[in-house]
């Protein structure tokens, strides 16, 4: 295991390092990515100092450097998930259901209980530990209802100094928020407005706007939320909700809310843009694709909740093609594992049943600076350019017998990430640091 001592100066952890300056998915894909086969990433003060050949760097720092032996593994920056929902980690694997069942059936009655403050808290510091084991680094996650759900995320997210974003889930439609969770949206506003100033750039701490979709929640609300994200736009506030998840559910978001398209419904209350982060898209229509385009708002593709819940298969080459700012979720607990190795795993296979093939390279891609310009932190977090924030994970390609016994046969950088991302899971990580710190 790699060292756990945090020194004064700089810290040098050396081992094959990868990590990506642009996305690879281009005619010079070597362009965009550097692999070093005997690299040296050097951290100071949490910050990323170099990331350059080992033996020039260590001619560079010199006595200055203590070094951290990491030859046998693999490092790269922290994984992103870019949707998640932190008080359904005690339903994941619940069974048989689609979207709109299992919320009533399940979900529901899981967010029902962070009313509990104590239960909160400790679900949260559960929620964040799970994370780091699996090598996350930055979430973008769901709470509930309950002004307390937020304070507990943030509070546990702090104790690790993770880059966490997060906020109030607004529900005000008695058509379908069950009224152990439906809540007025003037009160509603008035609680969000509040967590903003309290938790917003507060540490490492960032806050979004969060109408769980159209079907919870009521035109006025809607209206509220675009109010929301209006008076807080210069301080960088986040908007996040689900879009096109399941045909169900886009039935009923355009019957309630009289709009053509689901992302129409959005859209007219000032809910898209660069700060937007819309989960799932999986049944887009061509002008919610050219809107989303058109307003620069994100993409969370979750491809393992997107099977467990039978929704559908989301459209990568859509994606691909119009430039669609993407990145990857769990969705915890439709999703079925906290680490984006299965879900890279998964991901694979939604784009071959697309006739999209998701390349080793842009899988990583995608788990790390993709999903850190989804969601606008790419100036922070995502590579190790120097000054960037030093979130990243120690991954081991031979956790496993079987995963030993392949890697042992691969030729290239290319097929050994392809093995990490179908065979890799929580066990492949022996190390997450969070600014510089395990």
């Amino acid at each position: 295991m790699p060292s756990t001592t945090v020194l004064p100066g700089f810290t040098g952890y050396r081992g094959p390092v990868l990590h990506f300056i642009g996305d690879p998915v281009t005619k010079e894909p070597e362009k965009n990515y550097e692999y070093l086969e005997d690299g040296l990433l050097v951290v100071s003060g949490g910050k990323v100092v170099a990331c350059q050949d080992a033996v020039e760097a260590i001619k560079e720092f010199g006595n200055d450097l203590e070094l951290v032996d990491c030859s046998d593994k693999l490092i790269m920056p922290g994984f992103v998930d870019c949707h998640v929902h932190y008080p359904q980690i005690d339903i994941v694997g619940s069974y048989g259901e689609q979207l709109l069942e299992w919320l009533q059936n399940y979900v529901f009655p899981a967010e029902a209980q962070y009313k509990d403050v104590d239960y909160a808290n400790k679900v949260a510091k559960i929620f964040c530990n799970e994370l780091l084991r699996s090598g996350t680094t930055t979430a973008l996650t769901f709470c509930t209802v309950h002004k307390e759900s937020v304070d507990a995320l943030f509070t546990a997210a702090q104790e690790k100094n993770m880059l966490m974003i997060a906020g109030k889930v607004l529900m005000d439609n008695e058509k379908f928020a069950p009224a152990s969770l439906r809540e007025d949206c003037h009160q509603s506003y008035e609680e969000s407005k509040a967590l903003i100033a309290k938790w917003h750039t507060n540490g490492r701490c960032l806050y979004a706007v969060t109408p769980r979709f159209a079907v919870s929640s009521t035109p006025e609300e809607l209206e509220l939320a675009g109010q929301l994200c209006a008076e807080h736009a210069q301080e960088g506030v986040y908007m996040t909700t689900h879009l096109n998840e399941n045909l169900a559910e886009i039935a009923l978001a355009k019957q309630i809310h009289e709009c053509d398209t689901y992302l129409g419904i959005y859209d007219k209350h000032g809910l898209t843009g660069p700060k937007s982060v819309f989960a799932h898209c999986v049944h887009m229509e061509e002008a919610e694709w050219d809107r989303m385009k058109e307003t620069n708002s994100a993409m969370a593709f979750c491809p393992t909740s997107n099977l467990f819940l039978g929704s559908g298969l989301a459209d990568l080459q859509a994606v691909h093609d119009r430039g669609i700012r993407c990145g990857l979720g769990t969705d915890i607990g439709g999703g079925t594992s906290f680490c984006q190795l299965q879900t890279l795993n998964e991901a694979y296979k939604v784009g071959q049943m697309r006739d999209f093939k998701l390349s080793p390279l842009a899988q990583f891609h995608l788990a790390t600076l993709a999903s850190a310009a989804a969601l606008s932190l790419d100036h922070r977090i995502g590579n190790f350019l120097p000054g960037k924030e030093a979130d990243f994970v120690v991954l081991d390609l031979c956790a496993t017998p079987l995963m030993e016994r392949r890697i042992a046969q691969c030729k290239t950088l290319e097929e050994k990430l392809f093995v990490l991302s179908t065979l890799g899971d929580d066990r492949c990580v022996a190390a997450t640091y969070v600014m510089g710190v395990q």
